[in-house]
This record gives C-alpha cells, structure tokens and sequence, in this order.
C-alpha cells in the first residue's frame, strides 16, 4: 500500500526536471553558471563533481531552498520558484547535512516528517516499517538518534524523503559515512525506485555507486556543466577503465579530494 500525493504526473508531458541556464550568485562568485539538462521520467541522474563544483546548490534550488539567480527550473512541470509548494509536494530530499531531532529515535523522526505529509497513522507505520527493512535499519529504527553512527543517520534521512512516496527524489551524498553492506543495501533500494518510474538526483563521491546506479552523469566543474552521458559511453569515448578515470581527465581533481 502507497500513498499518493494529488497530482497528475502519469499525464504530465515532458522531463521530470528541466533546467535552463540556472544560475547562482553568491556575491560575486558564481556557484553556479547557466546550467542547461533535462531529466526523464523514471531516469537516475548522476550529479558529479569535486567539492565547491555546484552540486548541493543545484539541489537546493531544485528543492526550492535557494532561488535562482538567473533562468528557470520546473520539477514535474513545476517552477521552483512560481510553483515552491506545489514542487515540495512531488519531491523527496536527502540533504547533504541531514537535519533530524538526536533526542527522538529514528521511529520518531520518521513520524514527525510523515505527519508534515499528512500521512494516515496506519499507512504512515507501514511505510517506516517497509522502508527500515529495506535500508537495514529494522533492528535499530527505535533506538534514540543521538546513538546512531553517521551510516545509521544517513539511513534514517534517507527513509525521511521517501517517507511519503515522491515521484522525484534529490538525495544529496545519501550514502556517505555507511559501511558496504548498508550501502549496497540503499544501492538496491535505489534501484528498486527506479523501476517504480521514480525519477533520482543523486550527488555523490563514490564513483563506483554513481557507476552502478547511474543512467547518466553530468559532471560539474566551477558551477558549469562539463560533461554528459551514459557511464558506459563516457568510459568508452576516453578510453578509460572507469567513470573516475573520466572523472579525472575532464576535471584533472580526484572526487574524493577534500572529502
């Protein structure tokens, strides 16, 4: 059972996401310059670059947390900006620095952000009950958070933007901290949402799950798009063995650098 925010996505004409030229300024320094993709319905995307690259802005103006500077985006067909609440109920966001409550347990955390949404009390069970056993976190879910590793938190913050089924998920380094085991876990629980038609953000500094996961990548360098495609094609047009190696021959930096 799944609950479904009104909204007429399945007739919704055009990408998932769409940004032209978006920009932001901080000051004078540029974050982000006039960047231009389109995100299909259903596609995982793979947002890459070193760290100050642009990537967690993009995400948040996509989440309507910072306005563009400069041009436009839509999610779902909607204007981050014109549009704010109608974008906030289609989207589920992972943020870089997970923002929860140490004092309550994961359960709880959990339930305030589903009761935001609304949530039916049953489903609302339902769905943390779902959603804990398929990012491993059923044993440790009523446990207090201020307990928890930082593998567990980005679990829990995982579940929290999927908590009320989106059709766009931007989950900004989701994996980070998490030994292999959780990750692969969340891998296949990423995978599964795809074939749900979910369309995903996904920044990362692992360049093997932006490998696995990815349908394809946009690499960021200094706020500018400087590469796109699939993994398998962008490793293939340079040559390489793998995405990091593109990675590096595009930007010249190693992803990991300052992580």
């Amino acid at each position: 059972m799944q609950f479904t925010i009104e909204q007429t996505l399945k007739e919704a004409k055009g990408s998932a996401i769409e940004m032209k030229n978006l920009t932001k300024r901080f000051g004078n320094f540029t974050a982000v310059d006039g960047l231009r993709l389109d995100i299909g319905w259903g596609e995982i995307f793979g947002l890459l670059g070193p760290n100050g690259a642009g990537k967690t802005t993009t995400v948040n103006m996509l989440s309507t947390l910072l306005d563009p500077t400069e041009g436009e985006a839509t999610v779902a067909g909607h204007d981050v900006v014109k549009n704010a609440n109608e974008v906030r109920k289609v989207i589920g966001l992972c943020p870089q620095q997970p923002a929860y409550f140490p004092y309550l347990t994961g359960r709880e955390n959990i339930e305030l952000f589903g009761q935001l949404f609304s949530l039916p009390s049953k489903l609302l069970n339902e769905r943390i009950e779902l959603l804990a056993k398929r990012v491993g976190m059923e044993d440790d879910i009523d446990r207090r958070a201020s307990h928890y590793s930082g593998g567990m938190i980005r679990r829990v913050s995982t579940i929290m933007a999927l908590i009320h089924n989106p059709s766009v998920a931007l989950l900004d380094e989701p994996t980070v901290a998490m030994d292999p085991v959780s990750r692969r876990s969340v891998w296949d629980f990423i995978k599964e949402l795809r074939s749900q038609d979910k369309t995903i953000i996904l920044t990362t500094h692992y360049m093997e799950e932006a490998q696995e996961l990815s349908d394809r990548v946009g690499i960021i360098d200094e706020g500018r798009l400087i590469e796109l495609g699939p993994p398998q094609e962008l490793i293939d047009k340079y040559e390489v063995e793998d995405l990091e190696e593109v990675f590096v021959l595009r930007t010249g930096k190693r992803l990991r650098e300052g992580v």
